[in-house]
């Protein structure tokens, strides 16, 4: 496959500079770059998605026996398991419990592996016969995500471009992947091509990495040579980032606190909690008590529950009413309204990222948190616009106030989601998976920004992650679910 000075004919989709890039039989390659560097944008001139103005694009797939592209290449990003309109009726039935003969089940997707040792190797990998019985609106977002990878893997592609493949997974499904994509790039013709935002992602069996930047893309270097050169970028980097963070951390002390809160010492009380899908059970008599101020990490392998719990706490979850569940001091059912109960909590996770895809301005999308809705409705008063902007500059996305939604690059939506969780002050913050998709920078910068707003008096935290690195150090509990 090769690029040579090409230029998309599409302006909103184009590339600061014409783009050169090659990739040789044998090689395996990183495109590497922090978020909104235009990493996607090079992405889809290869596969073909947009058409050239200049330059050109070559394929050579042998020994495949044709020379199409959408038979040779196969292209994962986070938001796709089994079809974009599918993703918005996941997320529309994941907590409806009709069982439902026109909701497919797992095995419907699955069908289609072909018999034999590739399939046996997916399924053991993924652990996916357990899943086979499940809804597909059932499954975690982990699961999902195993669903998805064990499909496209199945397909015997030529060219294999994952974004980010671990992220979603746990530790122990993670190392597996590793080592099943550092088997296929010994043992098979297959080439694999990894779209990450962080050097510390890149596998050892890369040979390659092409570093993404300013929507330009620079030269392929072999990686050893680019992980020496971030290794010295870093050091110089780390002590300019040290007084940004500082003031921000100073910036979130000193906000004024509101005075709309539960008057409850208990923000969260499960006693004996049991929710189940069918003949499955995801938890079994769950204790539980959350207080105000406090910082708990919810931990797990995928499936574990942990989707599951979210949804009881953020209210979106009808079998809460059977159980014995308080919020902010008052029990499910006793006539409080799920918005009574949103407009106490920020929320953010994958599902709702995969979901909240809004031809919008990204201002529009963070004001949408002050109302709990999907999208903007109510225009918002000045002085509530001009707090959207302050949590916007403190994730750093300022600049991108009046840009659409959809033309950010997933790192910068996520940040836009973060400062929507954020921008109500909320009592209580859920934080699923809140860095997927982030460059280290803005891990770093998020995490601290996360740290200073535990540190306010009587916020509450519940964040959930399958990297204890991004936990952050103001943790004061953890919870880990195990699979049922």
């Amino acid at each position: 496959m090769k690029l040579s000075e090409a230029v998309a004919r599409n302006p909103f989709v184009r590339l600061d500079a014409p783009a050169s890039v090659d990739f040789l039989s044998g090689e395996h390659i990183a495109i590497v770059g922090p978020n909104g560097a235009g990493k996607s944008l090079l992405v889809e001139m290869l596969t073909g998605k947009y058409l050239l103005r200049e330059g050109s694009l070559e394929y050579d797939f042998r020994p495949a026996p044709t020379n199409y592209a959408y038979k040779n290449i196969k292209y994962i990003t986070f938001r796709d398991t089994y079809g974009t309109s599918d993703f918005y009726y996941c997320y529309q039935m994941r907590w409806n419990q009709t069982e439902q003969d026109d909701v497919p089940e797992v095995a419907d997707f699955l069908d289609a592996i072909p018999e034999g040792a590739l399939r046996d190797r997916l399924f053991a990998l993924f652990d996916i016969e357990p899943m086979l019985r499940k809804k597909v609106v059932h499954l975690s977002s982990g699961e999902l995500r195993k669903m998805e990878l064990a499909h496209v893997l199945s397909s015997s592609p030529r060219i294999l471009i994952m974004d980010n493949p671990f992220i979603g997974l746990d530790a122990a499904v993670r190392r597996q992947l590793y080592e099943l994509l550092d088997e296929l790039s010994r043992t098979s013709d297959l080439q694999i091509v990894l779209v990450l935002s962080m050097m510390e992602d890149v596998p050892d069996f890369i040979t390659h990495v092409i570093p993404v930047d300013g929507c330009r893309v620079g030269e392929k270097m072999p990686l050893h040579s680019y992980r020496e050169k971030c290794e010295k970028e870093d050091a110089a980097r780390r002590a300019a980032e040290e007084a940004l963070f500082a003031s921000l951390e100073k910036r979130i002390a000193e906000l004024p606190y509101k005075n709309e809160n539960y008057v409850s010492e208990e923000i969260i009380s499960f006693n004996k909690v049991n929710i189940s899908y069918g003949e499955r059970t995801i938890l079994k008599d769950l204790d539980w008590t959350v207080r105000r101020g406090d910082v708990w990490a919810l931990r797990g392998e995928n499936g574990s529950g942990k989707s599951t719990l979210l949804s009881l706490v953020c209210a979106d979850n009808p079998q809460s009413y059977a159980c014995d569940i308080s919020l902010f001091g008052r029990k499910r059912g006793s006539g409080e309204s799920i918005w009574e109960i949103k407009k106490h909590i920020g929320y953010v996770s994958p599902e709702m990222h995969r979901a909240y895809m809004k031809d919008m301005p990204a201002i529009e999308i963070v004001a949408s948190g002050l109302f709990d809705t999907i999208g903007l409705y109510l225009r918002p008063h000045p002085d509530s616009l001009a707090v959207c902007e302050w949590w916007m500059d403190i994730f750093g996305i300022a600049s991108l106030r009046d840009k659409s939604f959809m033309q950010l690059s997933s790192g910068e939506q996520r940040l836009c989601l973060l400062a929507r969780a954020f921008v109500k002050d909320p009592e209580l913050l859920i934080l699923d998976e809140p860095l997927h998709g982030l460059d280290t920078f803005n891990r770093r910068r998020v995490k601290r920004v996360i740290e200073a707003f535990c540190r306010r008096k009587d916020k509450t935290l519940i964040m959930v992650t399958h990297y204890s690195e991004e936990l952050p150090a103001t943790i004061t509990n953890t919870l880990v679910l195990k699979k049922n």
